[in-house]
């Protein structure tokens, strides 16, 4: 393509700006900004034809394809960074709506200039890269493409910014130290989390189910662990994602459980993790405790949901005819790197598909208490059912603990005491922010 007769044909089509001139001619000599390609292209066209030379802004007139926009540039920065006055960032992105109009004024010039369809950049482009950069220089931040704190959209046909604060993440483990604890909240699955029921003649009253509560359980980990993250980070909304749960009635203890809280529009995203810790675990009241807390990106709360864990598990066993240390020792050996069939639990068959789960025992260890009480502890493979493990579930799991003795046997009280990744190692810090 011949650069000067094809600028001077969009310089024919005038009046046509700086900026838009030379956007037409974007994919040569990089590091000019568009406006001062087109200028530069502007004076060599005027040099060429041996014409007087006006600039387009000595001109007076308004450019028809981008009808004076690409003068706003410092315009809609400065409503960017007003917009995210106040809030926590350290890097965003521009994004751009055009007006339609713009768009069929860019396309007819080039038509008529016959431009080449593969050169020059897109209306929208200039302007994403030209405000986004005097936004970084106003808020001192930096761009993002990939993951930005914070997205501001120009729409310029409105003439005003909207901005949208992606969320902020998180990342400890919790320990659990009461029963009868959920992890997240557990809504009544008979008024549907409303508390109320219809009532014989008519009307509502409280649900006989939960008691009015909406739910099954007053508390959770969820709602013992989230308020002081959201209060600190002064968000909308803290969603809790935890690497796999445990039994309502187990606790969680030993190394914790990998866990992650995203909060929804954070004002703040820095806090400081320490102090925030310690306010969960004065929150929480000695009913659950957070340790190792940090901040995360996006990618870990995938990672923490995905995570193919190993579990230890502490269990308390009851028998319901006598047991000899040696009978059990037997039988412990017997499950000891054994691979486990269990078909769906009973407990579990009305909210998890009805198949086979073939799991293994990495390592199993136990003693009697007296005859007919025990404690075993168990590692095992993820989606292990322990209680089922040492009860067979009629049959439903072979292999058993109960099935080797002969003995009815089940658990009593149940600790989770290890959750590790296996595969590979769990590398937390690959996931976190600096």
């Amino acid at each position: 393509m011949d650069v000067l007769s094809a600028a001077r044909r969009v310089i024919d089509e005038g009046p046509v700006c700086d900026a838009c001139l030379g956007r037409q001619f974007a994919d040569r000599s990089f590091g000019l900004s568009n406006t001062e390609r087109g200028h530069s292209l502007r004076m060599a066209v005027a040099l060429e034809d041996d014409e007087d030379f006006e600039g387009f802004d000595e001109s007076g007139e308004e450019c028809w394809v981008c009808e004076g926009l690409t003068n706003d540039f410092e315009k809609y920065a400065e409503q960017v960074a007003a917009a995210l006055s106040g809030i926590d960032f350290e890097t965003y992105q521009v994004g751009t709506r055009t007006p339609p109009l713009i768009e069929e004024n860019e396309a007819l010039l080039r038509n008529l200039a016959d431009l080449p369809e593969d050169t020059g950049e897109l209306f929208k482009s200039e302007y994403n890269r030209e405000v986004g950069k005097r936004v970084g220089k106003l808020t001192e931040t930096e761009v993002d493409f990939d993951r930005p704190d914070v997205l501001a959209l120009l729409n310029l046909e409105r003439g005003d910014v909207d901005v949208q604060i992606n969320p902020a993440f998180v990342f400890g483990r919790y320990r659990k130290l009461e029963r009868d604890i959920p992890q997240t909240e557990w809504p009544c699955r008979e008024c549907g989390g409303s508390g109320k029921q219809l009532a014989e003649g008519g009307g509502e009253e409280p649900c006989d189910y939960c008691g009015g509560d909406g739910y099954l359980y007053s508390k959770s980990v969820e709602e013992l662990t989230t308020p002081p993250v959201l209060d600190a980070m002064e968000g909308k909304e803290a969603l809790f994602h935890g690497a796999g749960r445990e039994d309502v009635d187990a606790l969680m203890l030993g190394t914790g459980r990998p866990f992650v809280i995203e909060i929804k529009k954070p004002k703040q995203r820095t806090p400081d993790t320490k102090t925030l810790e310690t306010e969960i675990n004065e929150f929480a009241d000695e009913q659950a405790e957070v340790e190792g807390l940090r901040l995360a990106t996006h990618e870990m709360v995938e990672r923490v949901k995905e995570l193919d864990a190993s579990k230890t598990y502490r269990a308390q066993v009851e028998f319901d005819a006598p047991v000899t240390e040696g009978e059990l020792d037997d039988a412990i050996a017997e499950l000891r790197g054994a691979t486990i069939e269990q078909y769906t639990p009973n407990r579990v068959d009305h909210r998890r598909a009805n198949l086979t789960r073939v799991r293994e025992v990495y390592d199993i260890d136990g003693h009697l208490d007296d005859e007919t009480h025990g404690e075993v502890e168990i590692h095992g493979e993820g989606g292990l059912y322990i209680k089922e493990l040492v009860s067979g579930d009629d049959g439903r799991t072979e292999p058993s603990l109960a099935g080797l003795l002969g003995v009815d046997t089940e658990v009593t009280a149940l600790d989770v005491i290890g959750v590790e990744g296996e595969d590979e190692a769990f590398d937390e810090d690959e996931y976190l922010r600096e």
